[in-house]
């Protein structure tokens, strides 16, 4: 048989995949921290007919004669470029502006660009759609609360390759209504009133002690501090557009993305936090319209070769007919 019917056929199903890959961008463009992905193609080995010769003294080389066999998949890739940003007003919502992803906890450890958070009923940080809880840093008294930096990923002076101080990350809990550190609520003491998230991830809480009133009259004004709950974790990854998607916007490490590298937002390598806002789809969809058109006509043509191919047999079994 023809080989152009084969090579045809490998051009309509690596196309079909293209469609896929596209169609999948297209269907995300509004989901949350969603990565569009590309296909590259690539040849397949090539038929040779000819080998090349190398020059003499008196005769110039001459290439080789190869014909091709198709196309095949040369990677699918995920584009991990920054999404733009959508303003939400939810002080639970944040965006990763620069490198890195969220961390939690979804029976394993799973990294999310995804910042729509919310808390549960016990004052969990959490996303929403799974129940994964968002890990970090917990502060127990004020001397944790100092030491920020512990969350830091630090690079220990023992020569190559590198060595990165992992920080023990747990869930963060934010529970308004409760005493200080997350200690159970004292009726008459400061208890959480209010929080915010910084750039570097921390939570800082605005606790307020009731005012004291006696007979009617308030003896004792109402007093409010602050004090820092814990820190946001942020990972990043040498490579991470190898990280592998495991659905609910969910990343998982790979043998090619390489470990983890958690620490604060905003120190070297790993991005700022920003709260009130969530990072939408990386999805262009001009980009993704002219892609669909070329790999329609890439597919149209592939058919044409098969059609045409088909036509050429049909003149050469009618050879036996006249």
């Amino acid at each position: 048989m023809m080989r152009s019917l084969y090579s045809a056929i490998s051009g309509l199903k690596n196309h079909q995949v293209k469609m896929d890959v596209i169609g999948n961008n297209i269907a995300n463009v509004n989901t949350t921290g969603f990565k569009r992905s590309r296909v590259s193609f690539a040849t397949t080995l090539s038929q040779t007919m000819k080998g090349a010769s190398a020059p003499t003294a008196t005769v110039g080389g001459t290439n080789s004669m190869q014909i091709g066999m198709g196309v095949m998949l040369g990677a699918i890739d995920q584009i991990m470029t920054q999404g733009s940003s959508q303003s939400t007003g939810k002080a639970t919502d944040m965006l990763v502006q620069g490198e890195g992803f969220f961390v939690l906890n979804n029976n394993g450890t799973v990294y999310s660009r995804a910042g729509a958070f919310g808390l549960d009923s016990d004052g969990n940080l959490i996303d929403p759609a799974t129940g994964a809880r968002v890990q970090g840093v917990m502060f127990a008294d004020e001397s944790a609360a100092a030491a920020v930096p512990e969350i830091t990923t630090t690079l220990d002076d023992v020569g190559p390759p590198p060595v990165y101080t992992q920080p023990e990350l747990t869930g963060i809990q934010i529970k308004i209504g409760s005493g200080l550190y997350n200690s159970e609520p004292v009726e008459g003491e400061a208890a959480l009133d209010s929080y915010t998230i910084d750039q570097k991830g921390v939570i800082t809480g605005v606790y307020v002690t009731p005012a004291v009133v006696e007979d009617g009259v308030i003896t004792t004004a109402a007093v409010s501090t602050t004090a820092k709950i814990g820190q946001i974790a942020i990972a990043t990854f040498a490579n991470s557009a190898g990280l592998e998607n495991i659905g609910n916007n969910f990343y998982r490490e790979t043998p090619n993305s390489g470990s983890a590298m958690s620490g604060e937002a905003g120190s070297t390598g790993h991005g700022t936090i920003v709260s009130n806002t969530v990072e939408m789809s990386n999805v262009d969809l001009s980009t993704e319209f002219t892609d669909m058109i070329v790999a329609q006509r890439g597919f149209q043509a592939n058919s044409r070769v098969i059609t045409v191919s088909d036509t050429l047999l049909e003149e050469l079994i009618n050879l036996k007919r006249s």
